[in-house]
């Protein structure tokens, strides 16, 4: 029986298709943009405003009122919380709130092209995790894409003048949860058919008691609270603190997206792609540091290692469209 180019069949599901590629570049490229000016916002506030596990609570609490709005007044299409999910999404709460704490406390002692190079290594600490998790193996050359991209993040972190311990350890620990909320929130995504927005609450929910326990045992409260209150007399500062709470919302937002869309290794790309411009930006903004020709080299090969693996995942979707024609094929006979 021969086959019409002009099935609606054959055309809706290009379309579709189209549609699931734009929408998976539009999540990528939003969160790497978020992500970008995300990290000099809080590092100005840190510079500032030293309660980095304070700030984190004030932007969880922004989270949950303003998506409880949005449920309540028909804006979002959240669901109500339900007890089992967010059981099960407790881990991924906690394995958040523990990266973007770590993440802030090493803002404090390190550099933003450093603190960008170490963050870098995320993408190999996801790809070794896919093999524990029992994830489907990644093609050669997106393993050895994010093995290059790791070699450029050591080379270029050996140029560093201003070695800080503790903001390493920091930003090393951060790595480790970074990676592991991420293949839980590829998972949840997968799963449970949550959507960004509904992860997003359950996290910011789940993380207050976490939060509010943390800034007393660490003793930040209540004498954050009465610095917030000296220094909201700032215009300066109280403009960046609501940029840094509207900002945290659009980062978690366009995160998740990204990761329920495209895979928590994708996420963590997008970030090393977007590092290249903050890397850029950090030598001469907030804090400059000297340039070092390791520097240089290693950001030369880390872009290399992420426009690899742009290529390759770019190749692997590609490829499955022959597939698809002909499962089409076989169906019409």
């Amino acid at each position: 029986m021969e086959i019409m180019d002009t099935s609606p069949y054959l055309r809706n599901l290009l379309t579709n298709r189209t549609h699931v590629l734009n929408g998976s570049l539009f999540s990528a490229f939003s969160y790497g943009i978020a992500s970008m000016a995300m990290v000099f916002i809080n590092k100005a506030v840190i510079m500032q405003y030293a309660h980095s596990m304070t700030l984190l609570t004030l932007q969880q609490i922004a989270t949950a009122l303003l998506i409880h709005f949005g449920r309540v007044t028909g804006y979002t299409k959240a669901r109500e919380l339900n007890a089992e999910t967010a059981k099960r999404l407790f881990p991924v709460s906690l394995f958040y709130n523990a990266n973007v704490g770590f993440a802030l406390a090493s803002l404090k002692g390190v550099n933003i092209p450093m603190y960008i190079a170490i963050k870098r290594l995320t993408p190999l600490a996801v790809l070794v995790a896919g093999f524990f998790t029992g994830k489907a193996r990644p093609t050669t050359q997106v393993t050895l894409s994010v093995i290059l991209t790791a070699a450029g993040v050591l080379i270029a972190a050996l140029g560093d003048f201003s070695f800080d311990l503790f903001g390493y350890n920091m930003a090393f620990i951060s790595v480790f949860f970074q990676t592991m909320y991420l293949v839980l929130v590829e998972k949840s995504g997968a799963e449970d058919g949550l959507s960004s927005i509904e992860i997003m609450f359950y996290n910011s929910f789940l993380s207050l008691p976490f939060l509010l326990f943390l800034i007393i045992a660490t003793g930040e409260f209540p004498n954050s609270l009465s610095i917030l209150f000296a220094k909201s007399s700032s215009i300066s500062f109280l403009a960046i603190l609501i940029l840094s709470l509207v900002m945290g919302i659009v980062l978690n937002y366009t995160m998740f997206l990204c990761t329920i869309v495209n895979s928590a290794l994708t996420t963590t790309i997008v970030g090393v792609l977007k590092g290249v411009g903050s890397t850029t930006l950090g030598f001469v903004m907030l804090g400059g540091v000297e340039v070092h020709a390791l520097n240089v080299i290693g950001l030369v090969i880390n872009t290399a290692g992420g426009v690899w693996y742009s290529l390759a995942k770019y190749q692997q979707k590609k490829s499955k469209l022959p597939k698809i024609m002909s499962d089409i094929e076989g169906h019409r006979k």
